[in-house]
């Protein structure tokens, strides 16, 4: 049986006519930059997550950096993370100059351990970056709580869980400023790069949209030092197709999950944990496997295919190494990436399919 990690192209198949009637509506119009696609899609995000404010941008990773710059991070400033997280989330604090101080994961859905959160706070603390990992919310009460005793801005890295909920509220809704990924595989993908960044601070929203079309508060008046952060009109037509659909994805991702974690459950896996206050979109269905290397091989033999998210933690990576931190800091971090696997997951991911994986896990 042939699967897809990732079926973009049934996706696609189901609103093709909606798709293209919409970007030759862009073309036909050559509105390539802004225009009425990406003010309806702003409005329809801010709408859907219940923010105030929905600003889209070029990219997840850039909406971070965006954030960070509203805030004035720069040098001699620290960002508590985690470390166990795809690279743009504590990137773009090295590339304005600041420090990420990584804090451990707890064991149970991944993500930051708030309760370690508040030893590492300093001074010079200036924000915190939960990431909201593989489609769950980080424990957003308790870090919001620390925060605001400290008077620190809290950004939630949430361009794996567009479409979750925290205890009734959306991803996206839940601290200062959050950050969104479009990018094509997650659960609600462009076609090409995209993000956006949310919320419901006014001032912040304007500095935001300053910066990422090059700091200006009108045409050629700069009013800071900004970057070309913008998104493609395209890609806001084929992103307001898709989020009209998007809810019933959510709910057929779901179904798919929580199937997998049932028929997964005498197996030798580690199957997800989620909070009976939260749900998960599934961005990437992950189990954790003592022999990883063995199961993925037997997994491809069988046609199967699974990606490693993530295989060392940002502690360890040479582009961190100036951080000082070695082996043995963040045990649970360290741990989980020896371990973690994603299996196939998409909306469109059939029980026949989800059957075979099953069974080829168990085999």
């Amino acid at each position: 049986m042939k699967i897809n990690f990732i079926d973009l192209q049934a996706q696609y198949r189901a609103y093709k006519d909606e798709i293209d009637s919409e970007v030759l509506e862009v073309f036909s119009s050559a509105q390539f930059i802004g225009g009425e696609k990406l003010n309806s899609l702003e409005k329809n995000l801010a709408t859907y997550t219940g923010a105030k404010h929905a600003i889209g941008c070029s990219s997840g990773t850039d909406a971070l950096l965006l954030a960070l710059m509203a805030l004035d991070v720069g040098a001699g400033d620290e960002v508590i993370t985690t470390p166990f997280t795809f690279i743009a989330t504590a990137e773009v604090i090295a590339l304005l100059g600041a420090k990420s101080v990584f804090i451990d994961i707890n064991e149970d859905n991944y993500n930051i351990d708030a309760y370690k959160i508040e030893a590492a706070i300093t001074s010079k603390t200036k924000a915190i970056i939960p990431v909201s990992l593989y489609g769950q919310c980080a424990d957003m009460d308790e870090i919001n709580a620390i925060a605001k005793k400290h008077n620190i801005t809290v950004i939630e890295d949430a361009c794996q869980s567009f479409g979750a909920t925290y205890n009734g509220k959306k991803s996206c809704n839940l601290s200062t400023i959050a950050c969104t990924s479009f990018f094509p595989s997650k659960p609600l993908g462009a076609y090409g790069d995209g993000g956006a960044i949310f919320t419901s601070d006014d001032e912040l929203a304007a500095k935001m949209r300053m910066l990422l079309n090059h700091g200006q508060n009108e045409r050629y008046k700069h009013k800071y030092i900004g970057i070309n952060g913008r998104l493609d009109a395209v890609q806001a037509a084929i992103l307001g197709v898709k989020l009209k659909h998007f809810e019933n994805e959510v709910k057929l991702r779901e179904e798919i999950g929580s199937r997998y974690s049932n028929l997964l459950e005498d197996a030798a896996v580690i199957t997800p944990k989620i909070k009976e206050t939260n749900t998960s979109v599934y961005a990437q269905y992950s189990i954790r496997v003592k022999d990883r290397e063995a199961m993925v091989a037997k997994l491809s033999a069988l046609g199967v295919p699974t990606a490693v998210h993530y295989p060392l933690p940002l502690h360890l990576q040479e582009a961190f190494a100036y951080l000082g931190y070695k082996e043995g800091d963040f045990p649970i971090s360290e741990l989980v990436s020896k371990e973690i696997m994603s299996l196939p997951m998409s909306a469109y991911l059939s029980e026949a399919e989800q059957d075979f994986v099953v069974q080829a896990i168990k085999g």
